[in-house]
């Protein structure tokens, strides 16, 4: 089987190095311990959204600890050669998981508005599974591109 991996994500804060795969089918990708990029989004350092999704329990949980994440945290991005570097903004400590406006072009909760951004950029969105041991709610992590 051919690894599906097509980028790497280093949070430096948690000591965590996950392989970036496309797309966030359970079966295929979260349940392999990758962390899955949701589709639609932006790539790796282009303008819009880079959205990811990854467990927070069980399966190499690899976003098992993203609430310990504060503003001005990195996440690093390696893709074929080249580094992007993304630092942590805002976080949403708990939403639905319908709550599509988290991994918009331009992200926003749609059921807390409050939370996210207004203009467009080169955003980074993690997004994980809260409380722990649950899929009921989700917590989101959000950062920019540094350029």
């Amino acid at each position: 089987v051919r690894d599906r991996a097509y980028a790497v994500l280093r949070i430096p804060r948690l000591g965590l190095v996950v392989p970036v795969a496309q797309g966030i089918d359970k079966r295929a990708v979260l349940d392999k311990g990758y962390v899955g990029q949701y589709p639609g989004t932006a790539g790796p350092g282009a303008q819009g959204n880079f959205a990811l999704a990854g467990h927070r329990n069980t399966h190499g949980e690899p976003f098992r600890y993203i609430n310990r994440l504060r503003a001005g945290d990195e996440l690093i991005v390696d893709m074929r050669g080249r580094r992007y570097t993304y630092v942590v903004g805002k976080t949403l400590g708990e939403t639905t998981e319908r709550d599509t406006g988290v991994i918009a072009p331009v992200p926003r909760s749609v059921v807390k508005p409050g939370y996210g951004y207004g203009e467009p950029g080169a955003y980074i969105t993690l997004t994980t599974c809260t409380p722990e041991y649950s899929s009921k709610y989700r917590l989101v992590v959000w950062g920019t591109l540094r350029s």
